[in-house]
């Protein structure tokens, strides 16, 4: 093809693509902190730093321009230092590791960092008062903070439950309602566990967990903290701030000889003018789950044995899908009061099956051959006649002397 004199030589669609597709080697892509490096405030900039170069430069050319040639560089020696140019030159070298030194410790470790060892998983306001006449003890939660997400929507749907240790189980499991979508919820909630009794608060742990729920998977934890109950004094609202931790191993090799049954809440009072003993059952606490469901169907057998004639037995009724029922019924024995020394009060609790036999929950006994606060129960019906006393007692796996078929 022949060109003419003056034209511009024409390119082919070919060759411009080429030219646009292929420009060259492939250089690196500089990283942001290329731009903008990180050293702690106070001190100057690295030799190596846009930011030092720049200074150099300004401050060599500032000296230059002075007219002065090298006797005015060296006549202002303090102008170059603080411009960065001369003080890596006229320092020694242990001065120069020694300010490298200091920029290591005080520069911050931001590729190091683990924001899960720090605060993150969130922070928890509650309060715990132990009512040691009503024998409970009061959980106020009051809200969390900051709270790490768990959700696709960078929020939460969080909620509070709490646990005793040792021996957590459905039975003595406490929660709140829950809270959707936030990482700082406010509960105000208060939960209550009742049959708390001293000893108790001498061995036992409270155990508090923020979890995520989850409408169609397994609920996720979020974080826990747990407090020693001797921590508390009677009767004294104790407030805790405290930053939730990671998941603790349950110890589950206790020993199930001491594993307990439930609580149970007993009244006993002589009554004089119609010589009977009139015994409450009021409510039970933490019962042993015996269904397929987690729960119990109970009700509570009284005797007052020996009984030669065997009508002592009474019974409450029944309590459906639950661990913690309240009663409120009582029951009166007539008897005379100097034959009172010579009973025992025996107390079963059963859950109610259809079908099959019921079975057995946890017992206690009361009178003259019971011992601890079994025994002191007793003792103190028989020094105050017409007055009504309640107890918490610890239900029991076997209960001598009683029939455990119904």
């Amino acid at each position: 093809m022949t060109q003419r004199k003056g034209d511009k030589p024409t390119i082919s669609i070919q060759e411009h693509m080429a030219i646009d597709v292929c420009p060259g080697p492939i250089q690196p892509i500089k990283q942001i902190s290329d731009y903008f490096p990180r050293y702690p405030r106070g001190l100057p900039p690295p030799s190596g730093s846009p930011r030092s170069n720049l200074s150099t430069s300004s401050g060599c050319s500032a000296a230059a321009g002075t007219g002065g040639g090298g006797a005015d560089s060296d006549s202002d020696p303090g102008q170059l230092d603080r411009t960065g140019a001369t003080a890596s030159s006229s320092s020694s070298p242990q001065q120069q590791q020694q300010q490298q030194a200091v920029r290591k410790e005080e520069e911050p470790d931001v590729e190091g960092y683990d924001s899960d060892d720090s605060t993150t998983l969130g922070t928890l306001d509650f309060s715990l008062l132990y009512d040691q006449e009503n024998n409970a003890l009061h959980c106020t939660i009051n809200k969390a903070r900051g709270l790490k997400p768990m959700d696709h929507n960078g929020l939460s749907d969080p909620y509070v439950k709490l646990h005793l240790l040792p021996g957590a189980s459905k039975a003595n499991k406490l929660r709140t309602k829950t809270l959707r979508n936030t990482l700082h919820p406010v509960w105000s909630e208060t939960l209550t566990y009742y049959g708390i009794t001293d000893e108790d608060m001498v061995r036992k742990t409270l155990r508090i967990s923020v979890c995520d729920e989850d409408k169609f998977r397994h609920n996720e934890f979020i974080g826990e903290t747990r407090i020693p109950l001797k921590k508390l004094k009677p009767n004294q609202t104790k407030n805790f701030y405290n930053c939730l931790e990671k998941q603790l191993p349950v110890n589950k090799t206790e020993d199930k000889s001491l594993e307990e049954r439930g609580r149970i809440m007993i009244s006993l009072k002589y009554n004089s003018q119609k010589s009977c003993l009139v015994v409450g059952i009021v409510r039970c606490a933490h019962l042993a789950a015996m269904d397929a469901n987690g729960f119990s169907d109970p009700y509570v057998k009284t005797y007052l044995k020996p009984d030669e004639n065997k009508k002592s037995k009474h019974k409450t009724t029944v309590k459906k899908k639950t661990l913690n029922p309240e009663f409120n019924e009582e029951f009166s024995y007539d008897i005379k009061y100097a034959d009172l020394t010579k009973k025992t009060l025996e107390v079963t609790v059963w859950d109610y099956d259809i079908g099959k036999s019921n079975d057995f929950i946890g017992g206690v006994s009361l009178g003259i051959n019971a011992n601890g606060e079994r025994l002191k129960h007793w003792f103190d019906c028989l020094k105050n006649k017409d007055k009504k006393i309640e107890r918490w007692h610890t239900l029991t796996n076997e209960l001598p002397g009683s029939t455990f078929n119904d």
